[in-house]
């Protein structure tokens, strides 16, 4: 992303306790509410932080990371610019699909055939600019030679495509 001119903010939204926790329970990682809000404050930090206020949001999430940044988007929905989903978890958000007002990518590998169906699945709830696009080959995380390669192509793709503020507002119209 960054050899793309786009700025990023990498998030661990669990701490290290909760990370160790979920690492032998799975309790953390489908606490979706505790993700989307975690997310939520890492927003205002960036609307309210001299540096970073004037740019763009896009919001960029893997796995149940996914349903989280649908969540922020549609509470936010006249802050986040773009959406990303990479082998996520968007059936997670099911409740605020048809309210995510950012246009929005799922990236599935077409070996993870059981997140793939969901993603379908969410892809039709969807009211905004909206696009499923499959890695051909890929499994859910992507470890395959050239997988992450080809997801970060796409993600940095539709940042660029989406985040200008005029180009949003026509490309919105024109939807």
């Amino acid at each position: 992303m960054n050899k793309g001119r786009i700025a990023t903010l990498l998030l661990d939204l669990l701490t290290a306790e909760e990370d160790a926790v979920d690492a032998a329970t799975a309790r953390y990682r489908f606490d979706i509410p505790l993700l989307a809000e975690r997310l939520i404050a890492a927003m205002a930090w960036v609307r309210y932080t001299p540096q970073t206020q004037h740019l763009p949001v896009g919001l960029f999430g893997a796995s149940t990371g996914a349903a989280a940044a649908l969540i922020a988007a549609a509470r936010n929905a006249d802050d986040v610019c773009a959406v990303v989903s990479r082998g996520g978890r968007p059936d997670l958000a099911s409740e605020v699909l048809s309210h995510v007002k950012a246009p929005t990518l799922l990236i599935v590998g077409s070996r993870d055939e059981s997140v793939l169906d969901l993603n379908r699945q969410a892809l039709a709830l969807l009211r905004c600019p909206k696009r499923l696009e499959i890695v051909p080959g890929a499994t859910h995380l992507f470890e395959e030679p050239g997988a992450l390669d080809r997801v970060a192509h796409l993600a940095q793709e539709w940042f660029n495509n989406w985040a200008a503020p005029a180009h949003t507002e026509r490309a919105r119209r024109a939807w």
